[in-house]
């Protein structure tokens, strides 16, 4: 796996966060090469403040940092995370890195994209550089060509401006825009719906797995979910906007509940759910980390998790190896995981090799979906 980014007699080394001995992805991407060389064509004088939203792993941020003044938007931890470690690693200066959920500076002079692979997460950033930007400031988007469709071209032109796009490269294409569009319409941070069959309204930030509607595996582990009045302390890794928390507090509401996710957006979805649907007095935290890093060994009762299984636009089922690998770590003797996934992800192949064969089992399946239950001894 190559680790060494060389472009115009520079190199970076580069790594994904969490560094892993056995990495077989890299820490970019054509596109990140394809910008980088676009820009660079463009002779731009130094110390511009360029903006940069939804930089994976740093390599913009590595690289423009070293001429200008750089404002990094991320709604994921694990990429901030990953600049900062690219950063330093590359003696780079430091660059100023917020969420997607914080006002947008006003004196930028150019926008560098990477296409969020949410279209409400894109309608949101492209709503907000309206508001914020000069027309004169150009924006600079790219994404995988397949991606670009011609209504993404629409969404830039309706809530940003002219928008034009660039010739293939490797795969990948640029799309070039500016904050003109004749009127700026108004776009709501939040999505709220009901819940069928459960008392339960969610609130949704763009960036919310799922915003729209309950996904399918949530939906079908709903009604799977333990009511056991010993409970003190349940984690729901992969919180999203908290919709398993809000069930497990309904039906214990002694337990204290713990969210975490990697997006800032769906921590503060959970915590705005929570709010709103458990009692005034029902103990809980959210918290954006990477899986359960920092978490206390052997003290908690019951872990749920509905795993993730790309990372960006790569398709891995490391986070989800990591995620139960972190569970059995924080689980009591005799806590239970409770986890579930497509069929054909092969979950339980993965708990019995990690917990034991005897410790596994079928809580409920489905024509799609499996929840499994692992036990630590």
């Amino acid at each position: 796996m190559k680790t060494e980014l060389t472009l115009h007699d520079q190199t970076f080394t580069l790594h994904r966060f969490p560094q892993r001995s056995n990495e077989t992805l890299q820490a970019w991407d054509a596109g990140d090469e394809y910008l980088i060389s676009h820009v660079e064509s463009l002779s731009l004088t130094s110390n511009q403040h360029i903006l940069i939203l939804n930089d994976h792993f740093g390599a913009l941020s590595c690289w423009f940092s070293k001429s200008h003044r750089v404002t990094v938007m991320s709604d994921s931890f694990v990429a901030h995370q990953a600049i900062q470690q690219n950063l330093t690693a590359n003696g780079c200066p430091s660059v100023t890195l917020t969420n997607t959920m914080e006002k947008i500076p006003s004196d930028i002079d150019l926008v560098l994209m990477q296409i969020p692979r949410n279209n409400r997460h894109l309608v949101w950033q492209l709503s907000q550089l309206r508001r914020s930007l000069n027309s004169n400031s150009p924006v600079i988007a790219v994404n995988k060509a397949r991606e670009i469709h011609t209504s993404t071209l629409q969404l830039f032109d309706t809530y940003l401006g002219q928008t034009q796009t660039s010739l293939a490269w490797k795969k990948h294409r640029l799309i070039f825009s500016q904050a003109d569009a004749n009127s700026i319409i108004p776009v709501s941070p939040h999505t709220v719906w009901k819940v069928v069959s459960h008392p339960i309204e969610l609130i949704n930030l763009p960036n919310v797995y799922a915003g729209e509607k309950l996904d399918q595996g949530a939906r079908f582990l709903l009604n799977y979910l333990p009511i056991d009045d010993t409970l003190q302390t349940v984690i729901d890794l992969g919180c999203g906007n908290g919709v398993l928390s809000v069930k497990l507090g309904q039906l214990n509401p002694q337990a204290k509940l713990i969210c975490v996710d990697e997006s800032f957006m769906a921590v503060e979805s959970a915590r705005q759910n929570l709010l709103k649907n458990l009692t005034p007095n029902h103990p809980f935290e959210c918290l954006v980390n990477n899986c359960l890093d920092g978490f206390e060994d052997n003290g908690t009762q019951l872990v749920v998790c509905n795993p993730p299984f790309h990372q960006q636009q790569a398709i891995t089922d490391h986070i989800a190896w990591q995620m139960f690998c972190d569970s059995k770590r924080v689980l009591i003797k005799e806590g239970k995981l409770l986890v579930i996934g497509n069929r054909h992800l092969g979950y339980d192949i993965k708990l019995k090799r990690l917990f034991g064969k005897a410790q596994v089992k079928t809580v409920a399946s489905n024509t799609k979906f499996v929840i499994l239950q692992a036990i630590k001894q």
